[in-house]
């Protein structure tokens, strides 16, 4: 495998070295003027395109790119202020440098760079190609000819080019630009086009993972809280989902299809709605606090939003109220395909009714259900509405830096973006968040028995 790999990156240096020292003039000088073996070789059309190209990321680079490119160093140098102009003989604003536009400039002269590269390489390729062809006397296709090609037996490199591009420019290159964000100072003091932000290196990460700053005080505790949510709100409904599709299926219950359209009909609510109904009637004067009072069983309202351990407590009971119906969904569809030949063998070897759970049934959910179960816990850790929804991250703390004691990492890189235009800690906390997913999805996925033992179900 290692060979292979190194193979692959090293095929593109080494055909660009075999089809200059193998091609002839013609092929040669494609190295300079793309298209032109092609046009030599009657390729007139496909030449043509390959030379505009080439002539349109010459005039870019002159007149924008290599300018974009030079100014991402420094970020801009020029400030907008008020500056004496002798002769109106008046203070006049001057405009300055725009830091953010620079840098997004900046990142897509780089991509327009990498994308030219990749034009040239494959100008080489066909040049070097229809050498090969002519030297061979084989027919050389036309425009037409390959046109009709990628629409027949490459029709799939035409259909994979639409969303490629899209996923490059609306996807690729903003998340770039971004993660870029991290490495500046572009913060609430730091706004252009009135104030430049610069380059400050890996002084963010130092200030958000070191401890002694109010960033690292507040960073610290709001992952923890992340990662007990996530796992708490996971298992709560996965484990729930599971007991509760077991007491569904089990072959004395009756009406189990009553049972399961009851809670699909909670699942077809929708979730924000549920959401912020429950916010509202868990208010000290909500509902809920109403109707205990007038009944007797509290004298006071029960802070469900204000005490920070009974929110928490509270935001986890509605994730497993709102979360379980989709497990339990899942869970009964597995249950009803495990084969009952496993069931009955079992019986005869004298396997009771916690036996065959522990070996048979919970395996066999675990096996098909283990991928979803990381996809879960990932997504628990970036639930964003289920927080937002309910408390908006409170209560507030003032020891915290925007942040409050239900805030979860990506609440308060919605808060440090939106309130605060921290968006240099934000892309900071964007990227750790990123790092933590990743992690935690390759190393748990491939110790799962759908990861190990593919197959030993079907």
């Amino acid at each position: 495998m290692k060979n292979s790999k190194k193979g692959k990156n090293s095929n593109v240096f080494s055909f660009l070295k075999k089809a200059f020292l193998e091609g002839d003039l013609k092929t040669r000088l494609s190295f300079l003027i793309l298209g032109f073996g092609n046009i030599l070789h009657k390729q007139i059309v496909k030449g043509i395109l390959f030379l505009a190209i080439e002539i349109a990321f010459l005039i870019f680079m002159v007149q924008y790119g290599a300018g974009a490119i030079g100014d991402l160093w420094t970020l801009g140098e020029t400030q907008q202020g008020w500056v004496y102009n002798e002769t109106l003989g008046i203070d006049v604003l001057q405009d300055g440098d725009n830091s953010m536009l620079i840098l997004l400039y900046g990142v897509a002269s780089v991509f327009v760079v990498l994308g030219f590269l990749i034009v040239y390489y494959f100008n080489i390729k066909c040049a070097f190609s229809v050498q090969k062809m002519a030297e061979n006397k084989q027919h050389i296709p036309n425009f037409r000819e390959e046109l009709k090609e990628y629409l027949n037996s490459k029709l799939h490199v035409t259909l994979m080019a639409f969303p490629l591009t899209g996923i490059l420019l609306f996807t690729i290159l903003p998340l770039v630009f971004m993660i870029l964000i991290a490495f500046t100072n572009y913060d609430s003091t730091h706004q252009p086009p009135g104030n430049l932000f610069t380059w400050v290196g890996l002084d963010n990460f130092k200030t958000m993972l070191g401890a002694g700053s109010t960033i690292a005080k507040t960073f610290w505790p709001v992952l923890g809280w992340t990662l007990v949510w996530a796992v708490a709100a996971t298992f709560t409904t996965y484990f729930g989902g599971i007991l509760l599709a077991l007491l569904i299926n089990k072959k004395n219950v009756r009406l189990k299809g009553l049972w399961r359209t009851m809670f699909v009909i909670s699942i077809a609510v929708p979730q924000f709605v549920t959401l912020l109904t429950m916010s509202t009637m868990l208010e000290n004067e909500g509902a809920v606090n109403v109707l205990l009072q007038s009944l007797g069983l509290i004298s006071q309202p029960i802070p469900f939003w204000d005490d920070p351990m009974i929110a928490r407590i509270t935001i986890i009971a509605i994730n497993f109220w709102i979360g379980v119906p989709y497990t339990m969904l899942t869970v009964s569809g597995i249950l009803m395909n495990i084969p009952k030949e496993l069931y009955e063998a079992a019986k005869v070897d004298g396997a009771n009714n916690r036996v065959i759970f522990f070996k048979i049934t919970m395996p066999y959910v675990l096996f098909i259900t283990g991928p979803t179960l990381i996809t879960s816990f990932i997504g628990n850790i970036n639930n964003f509405n289920v927080i937002y929804l309910l408390t908006g991250g409170g209560p507030a703390d003032l020891n915290y830096f925007q942040a409050g004691k239900t805030d979860l990492l990506v609440t308060w890189l919605y808060k440090l973006t939106t309130t605060g235009k921290e968006y240099s800690y934000a892309s900071t906390i964007g990227i750790i968040v990123f790092i933590l997913s990743a992690t935690v999805s390759l190393l748990a996925y491939r110790r799962t028995a759908a990861y190990k033992e593919e197959g030993d179900f079907s």
